[in-house]
């Protein structure tokens, strides 16, 4: 392994993760909010947001699946020595890592169960481009309306759509972040 690989990472992972935690939990529960991370560091393509998210949910217990060009040697690597997720195909994934071209089609990800809607998948979304024309949301941690970027807005209203049953998903870009979770109606 490089010396890039063992030294990127949280540089106070009990702080950093702490504050990531936090700020990702706030996005989750607040749909179109925005937050900027104090983020860490990756391999290309790795967004400095989507290597904090990893960092902070990820571990040796959730299955996570790269996409496209964040399925490389050194992002393995990178993931293997800081999260130690196992690889997956993406119907097995908890979490699932690309830009939005990559992870298509999203219909293979799982959505849950009935019985556990719990155990769908959380697409971490990298790369996305949070200043295209926005999308109204509204639903649960949302007053009155919001509106956030999506980058098919189609995707996103038919997984509401599946509701209590659908995919979650985390917005990334540079050190940004954004989350909606599909219990968020798009409009």
């Amino acid at each position: 392994m490089t010396a890039q690989i063992l030294s990127e990472g949280f540089k106070d992972a009990a702080r950093d993760g702490a504050h990531a935690f936090r700020a990702i939990l706030t996005a989750m529960a607040r749909p179109g909010t925005i937050a900027t991370l104090q983020a860490a560091s990756g391999p290309a393509p790795i967004s400095p947001a989507a290597a904090t998210v990893l960092l902070t949910l990820c571990d040796r217990t959730t299955p996570l699946h790269l996409a496209g060009a964040h399925d490389n040697p050194e992002l393995r690597d990178w993931i293997a020595f800081h999260c130690a997720s196992p690889f997956v195909s993406a119907e097995n994934a908890t979490f699932a890592l690309g830009d939005w071209a990559a992870l298509q089609p999203v219909d293979r990800f799982g959505i849950g169960t009935p019985e556990y809607p719990d155990r769908a998948a959380t697409l971490i979304v990298d790369r996305h481009d949070f200043d295209a024309a926005p999308t109204r949301l509204t639903g649960p941690g949302i007053r009155d309306t919001a509106t956030l970027a999506l980058p098919e807005a189609r995707a996103f209203a038919a997984n509401h759509g599946l509701f209590p049953l659908g995919w979650d998903a985390i917005l990334t870009s540079g050190s940004r972040l954004a989350a909606l979770p599909r219990s968020t109606e798009i409009s």
